[in-house]
């Protein structure tokens, strides 16, 4: 068994094998998100696929935690078993003191209105409405009020006062993501998971994507879970987790481009990236 994964604050990797056996009790209570002995298997007989091989792991609240690993490595897949939006095949998720992985269908639609936020890598932005109505949709659609005060400090934050009239045509692809995440914002969501969400974007609209993330976390106190294969999106986060072959191999605090990338080049096993 895997010991959780928790945050370390010296600044250097962290491999599976030194982790503490102590920590792998209940979810620790400065945790967004949870995951214990989760497992994911798709298909059956010689087309199985484990995509997940049981993870422990804890996300600190308040923080922005990047999720790395080559095309295969099961980074995606844990995004959406902690996000709800799959069902793992065995072990337990926790997601702000709920465990997300025995809720019903019905309880998870409502868990993902009212505390998880979504950002894509496609924007899925509706394209008839004005950029103040993406922003405040998913609120429209749940019948909950507005915090206009929130609204105004998030549209303010991501610099889009002067676009907010504007629909997604009229936007820039940098601008249509910061709409994009407003919109996951707005809500006041526990936690927001953010799959690759600078990967249509050019390295200016990037640049301008990641520090709005960080910002929101430092400045609005939310929790961020970002899955990237770019280690200069990851150097944006308090801490990078590394995935390969289903399981959690490193982690790495106070991340930059180049220890990233060190990290990558280190790890026995990991495929370096190109």
């Amino acid at each position: 068994m895997h010991h959780p994964v928790g945050p370390r604050h010296d600044g250097r990797v962290t491999t599976t094998a030194e982790l503490d056996p102590a920590r792998a009790a209940d979810a620790h209570p400065y945790a967004i998100a949870s995951a214990r002995g989760l497992t994911k298997v798709y298909g059956s007989g010689e087309a199985q696929v484990h995509a997940l091989r049981g993870i422990d792991v804890d996300l600190a609240r308040g923080e922005l935690t990047a999720i790395m690993g080559p095309s295969g490595s099961g980074k995606s897949t844990l995004m959406h078993c902690l996000a709800g939006l799959d069902r793992p095949s065995g072990g337990s998720v926790v997601v702000d003191g709920l465990e997300v992985s025995s809720l019903s269908e019905r309880r998870l639609t409502k868990l993902r209105r009212t505390r998880i936020g979504f950002i894509f890598q496609a924007f899925n932005l509706v394209p008839t409405l004005t950029a103040a109505e993406n922003i405040t949709l998913p609120l429209d659609i749940a019948r909950r009020p507005v915090d206009r005060g929130l609204f105004d400090e998030v549209v303010d934050a991501v610099g889009l006062r002067d676009r907010l009239n504007h629909k997604p045509a009229e936007l820039s692809g940098g601008q249509q993501q910061r709409v994009a995440c407003a919109r996951a914002l707005v809500a006041r969501p526990s936690v927001i998971f953010a799959d690759e969400p600078t990967g249509n974007l050019d390295s200016h609209a990037s640049g301008e994507v990641l520090a709005f993330l960080r910002r929101s976390v430092d400045l609005l106190g939310q929790s961020v879970v970002m899955v990237t294969h770019d280690p200069r999106a990851a150097s944006y986060a308090h801490r990078v987790l590394f995935l390969a072959d289903g399981e959690l191999v490193a982690e790495l605090t106070s991340p930059t481009q180049s220890s990233v990338l060190a990290t990558l080049a280190q790890l026995d096993g990991f495929p370096k990236e190109k």
